[in-house]
Parts: C-alpha cells; sequence; structure tokens
C-alpha cells in the first residue's frame, strides 16, 4: 500500500474549498474551522485585519491591515496562486462566525525572498517551494491555535505538490516566540538579514 498522500489540484480550491477544510478542537474545548477564504466574506475579514493590536501588526508585514485590502482579497480570489487560510469560531446563540486566525500561503516564491536565498546558494523554485504568512488574533495567542493551524497545512501542502515551505520576509529576531514556534514545526535558519531597521532571520522547512 502507498504512503504517497491524495494529490489535491489547486486549481479545484475556490470551486471546492471543503477539499482543503477541517476542524479541530483547541486545548479550551473551543471547536476551531479551518477553510479558505470566500469571495463573500470581506466584511469579516476586514474586522479581523482591524481588531488586530499595533503589537500584533508590528510582526506581521505582507499587506496592509484595513477594509480595502480585504475587499480586494475577496473580489479576486485565486487559490491557485495564493491560499488564505482562516480559522474561524462560532460565537453567540446564532451560531456568527468569527475569523481569529489568518495564514497566507503563496505557492511559489517572491522576488525578494528569491533573492536573498540565492545570496546564500539556496535556489528555490515556484513549482515546489511556497511562502507563508500567519497571524493569529490577539485573543488567540498562546491557546494553541496557530499550532493546530500549522499542523493542517503541513498536511495539506505537500497534497498540493510542495516540498519546502519558507517564511514570507522571514521573521524578526527580536520575535523570540517566533523563532521558536517555527524552529517546534521543523524550521531551520538558513541566513540573516537587515530590514525595517531590526535583524530579520530566513526560516525554511522541508515538508517532505
Amino acid at each position: 500500500m502507498s504512503n504517497v498522500p491524495m494529490q489535491i489540484d489547486p486549481n479545484a480550491i475556490d470551486a471546492q474549498p471543503d477539499i482543503v477544510s477541517s476542524s479541530e478542537v483547541l486545548p479550551s474545548g473551543q471547536r476551531v474551522y479551518f477553510r479558505p477564504l470566500r469571495g463573500d466574506q470581506a466584511a469579516e475579514l476586514g474586522a479581523y485585519f482591524t481588531s488586530l493590536s499595533p503589537a500584533t501588526r508590528r510582526v506581521y508585514g505582507p499587506h496592509p491591515f484595513d477594509q480595502e485590502t480585504a475587499d480586494g482579497f475577496c473580489a479576486a480570489l485565486d487559490s491557485t496562486h495564493t491560499l488564505r487560510m482562516l480559522a474561524w469560531v462560532e460565537e453567540g446563540e446564532e451560531g456568527v462566525e468569527r475569523i481569529v486566525a489568518y495564514f497566507v500561503v503563496e505557492l511559489g516564491v517572491r522576488a525578494g525572498d528569491r533573492q536573498r536565498y540565492e545570496a546564500l546558494g539556496l535556489t528555490l523554485h515556484d513549482q515546489t517551494d511556497c511562502t507563508l504568512a500567519p497571524s493569529v488574533a490577539d485573543a488567540y495567542q498562546s491557546q494553541g491555535l496557530g499550532s493546530l493551524m500549522m499542523q493542517h497545512l503541513l498536511g495539506l501542502l505537500p497534497r498540493l505538490g510542495r516540498q519546502r515551505l519558507l517564511l514570507w520576509g522571514g521573521v524578526r529576531a527580536d520575535n523570540p516566540r517566533a523563532v521558536h514556534f517555527y524552529t517546534k514545526f521543523g524550521f531551520r535558519r538558513v541566513g540573516d538579514f537587515e530590514a525595517g531597521g531590526t535583524n530579520n532571520y530566513d526560516m525554511i522547512a522541508d515538508l517532505c
């Protein structure tokens, strides 16, 4: 019997989001659902962006955190190239959905990251490498949510044909909690670089 996981066609995700969706239970006992962003969730995504504290925004910088950005993402969904995975919970008697984490995976490599890795003698490949930028709502940090979301992605990405996962723009050296988190999931530090007046680490993980 083959141990190779069943492959998923990225082109099918937006039409069939259930193929990359799942749910888990947090240590608190609350159920959390993992699912790709939908086109009708601009208001919910915007509310998530604007609710993040300045401290959380400081360590996450792929794009602005405003309603206009959320509107643009929902109007131009394309999980073939960028998978915007959400974690959400149900609140209140009516089960209103609230986004509590947002993990972006670019199925490929950004130009700036590629240049830094090439300077280190590491060649990246758009066909098999991917790039991660994770964020978690302030109230759900240190609650096990980030770990559950990462486990979901680490099981999913090889099924999308990905072999390595690198950090989008690296991770700030002055964020030891994040560095520890990534190390726990198999990321290794491969280089240092200066950006925004601070030192940063490039980290990458093998997926298979």
